[in-house]
């Protein structure tokens, strides 16, 4: 038993380390960015054995690597935030770049240039000019969490928010059969079962549809990217266009929200098709829609381990008074069709009921399936021998 006890352990332990490698692979997919570029000297030498570091300042997180012969440096795999770099040498001031903002999927060039001086004084760089994206063909464009929040959108559903990045024309939403808050979108021309749905990393498409899953609600998204036209390899998976999508993070500041929105059909116009009542007034479609929740992130270990949380719950009541519905009675259920071929359904005018529904009527005008089959068999059968004699 105790020798059970350990190689269960051991699987366990194997699994744990392949899904944690397949979870740091999948990341690699486009949830992350990279800042490359070369040092160099106030001459335009390259300096290899530089230290670079890249730090981001909500999390205290750093990567170091080391300049090559070439003085090329790749920070790779960063996750998404505010960034500090550094790169020092012996024999030159050390050099300190803020405002770095990295989004998903960026790959900014950073070339630094360091000057001949002591390593304690630090040459900064406060509010450079905006990063440029030179090492991709890909054109795309990033939606911000600050127009997720702002932007009005009804039902909360951020897959909505794709159509106002570039050319997005939207198709229609995903079918009753298909999971909801399914979008169809062309983007640039292309099908709308060709785009690629990624959510931190990993595919996020329908199988049923190819369409998207359900997206995060927008106080848990921290920010997406639409790319067409010669995507990358980790997002050329479909021939149409890749929508990047990545979750918020916590930091080393706790921060919360909460938050509740609410239609009501008070505050709605009346349907022009609704019926009316008794009183001779339209009737409203008693819409009462509570969407709730909040958010939560912070650290659990400063500088190291860090969590977020976040939920929202929809109640939805409504009265569907616009809508037609054709529900069968209780003696089209026991078998009676005879109503559906009265006057009173037909514009005043009698209908005779064909076979099977008229075949072998009893008494109160109801048949049997069991019946109907053998009709039904019967019919054939005088259909072929009159085919015969023909």
């Amino acid at each position: 038993m105790p020798r059970v006890l350990r190689e269960l352990r051991v699987v366990i332990v194997v699994l744990s380390a392949l899904l944690l490698a397949a979870d740091v692979v999948l990341a690699q997919g486009g949830s992350t960015a990279q800042i490359s570029g070369t040092v160099k000297d106030e001459s335009g030498g390259v300096l290899p054995g530089a230290d670079v570091t890249a730090t981001q300042t909500d999390t205290g997180v750093t990567r170091t690597v080391v300049s090559d012969a070439n003085g090329a440096y790749v920070l790779s795999n960063l996750p998404l935030g505010p960034y500090r770099l550094e790169v020092k040498l012996s024999g030159f001031r050390s050099y300190s770049r803020t405002g770095i903002v990295l989004q998903v999927n960026a790959q900014p060039v950073i070339d630094v240039a360091m000057a001949l001086g002591d390593l304690n004084e630090t040459v900064s760089v406060v509010g450079a000019a905006p990063l440029v994206e030179t090492r991709s063909p890909t054109l795309g464009q990033v939606i911000e969490n600050e127009r997720i929040l702002e932007l009005p959108l009804n039902g909360r559903n951020s897959a909505d928010l794709i159509q106002i990045a570039g050319p997005v024309v939207s198709q229609g939403v995903s079918s009753s059969r298909s999971m909801q808050g399914g979008v169809a979108y062309s983007v640039a021309g292309g099908q709308s079962f060709g785009v690629a749905y990624l959510l931190d990393g990993a595919t996020h498409n329908n199988p049923y549809d190819n369409l998207n899953l359900p997206l995060p609600f927008p106080d848990a998204l921290q920010e997406f990217r639409v790319e067409t036209s010669a995507l990358s390899p980790q997002a050329g998976m479909h021939s149409g266009a890749s929508v990047n999508a990545v979750t918020k993070a916590g930091t080393n500041t706790f921060h919360g929200s909460v938050f509740e929105f609410v239609r009501d059909r008070r505050f709605n116009a009346t349907s022009p098709f609704a019926a009316k009542g008794a009183s001779g007034k339209k009737l409203d479609d008693g819409l009462n829609r509570n969407q709730f929740g909040g958010t939560l992130g912070g650290p659990l270990k400063h500088d190291r381990i860090f969590f977020f949380g976040a939920y929202q719950g929809t109640r939805t009541r409504q009265i569907p008074v616009d809508n037609i519905s054709f529900v069968p009675t209780a003696a089209m259920l026991a078998g009676d069709f005879s109503a559906l071929a009265s006057p009173a359904c037909n514009g005043g005018r009698a209908v005779a009921l064909r076979a099977p529904l008229s075949c072998r009527q009893s008494a109160r005008s109801t048949f049997s399936c069991r019946r109907t089959s053998r009709c039904l068999a019967a019919i054939s059968r005088r259909r072929m021998s009159r085919t015969r004699r023909s």
